[in-house]
């Protein structure tokens, strides 16, 4: 299959509009709706959402950016540390962003809020896992973040790269990280939102990251450090990510089981 979809949605002289910036937009709205809905659900106050969602955009981006600097090309943004102010001009890291969503809802917290840090982040990863989706897809769209070369039908050729038949490696995270979206959001209503703290979370870094880690062994390396790598950075950084995953979820049991005790 031919990949020439343009990045471009509309331009008008120096503005345009593109679809990785729509996508990461829309996946802010729809997250906000979600975490809406969960909130009235559970009786929370929802008048904290509005906080919630600037804690949770500068964390993404400025998790994201710093991510893309100093995991994947730290020697050069070191050196010219006002590049890394230029978002605009792409470069955002994934486990970056949990970083960053992490510490943004921190100190969110630090406001005093009637529920637990671990009840709130378990809610915002089922919408971070939609997020996930909407950014791969932007990537698709951005002929970025390409596989490598293979002869499966269902190859792309990234005609804006270099018209090679590789793993649309983006729409296969993309897809994955929906179907945990859907699994958690169901698992959720299912249980009425009465499960174990922690688990949610502990459950979508296993899933979402350790998907992660074994698509990249079909990604193109992402910097010119990992050539000759045996694991790349983002599996690398995917590793403790999968670790602090499993020790919430075992977390999580014990905590039920003295509860029943």
């Amino acid at each position: 299959m031919e990949w020439n979809i343009s990045p471009e949605i509309v331009a008008i002289g120096p503005l345009s509009l593109r679809w990785y910036g729509l996508l990461f937009a829309s996946s802010f709205i729809i997250g906000l709706q979600i975490m809406l809905w969960m909130f009235k659900k559970e009786d929370k106050n929802i008048d904290d959402l509005n906080d919630l969602v600037w804690f949770m955009v500068l964390g993404t981006v400025i998790g994201a950016r710093l991510g893309h600097c100093l995991f994947y090309n730290p020697e050069y943004y070191l050196s010219h540390p006002l590049e890394i102010l230029k978002v605009w001009k792409g470069g955002l890291a994934s486990h970056g962003a949990v970083i960053g969503i992490i510490t943004g809802l921190y100190f969110y917290m630090k406001k005093g809020r009637k529920y637990s840090y671990l009840w709130l982040i378990d809610r915002v990863s089922i919408t971070v896992a939609l997020a996930a989706f909407f950014i791969r897809t932007g990537n698709l769209f951005n002929s970025e973040i390409i596989g490598t070369e293979t002869t499966v039908p269902w190859a792309f050729k990234f005609v804006l790269i270099d018209n090679v038949p590789r793993h649309p490696a983006q729409l296969y995270e993309a897809l994955a990280y929906l179907a945990v979206f859907i699994l958690l959001i169901l698992w959720y209503k299912k249980k009425e939102g009465q499960i174990p703290e922690g688990r949610i979370l502990g459950v979508f870094l296993v899933l979402v990251f350790g998907f992660r880690f074994f698509v990249e062994f079909i990604k193109e390396d992402q910097t010119y450090f990992e050539a000759g790598m045996l694991l790349n950075m983002g599996q690398l950084l995917s590793i403790p990510v999968i670790l602090g995953g499993v020790y919430l979820i075992f977390r999580s049991g014990k905590e039920k089981i003295n509860a029943q005790i």
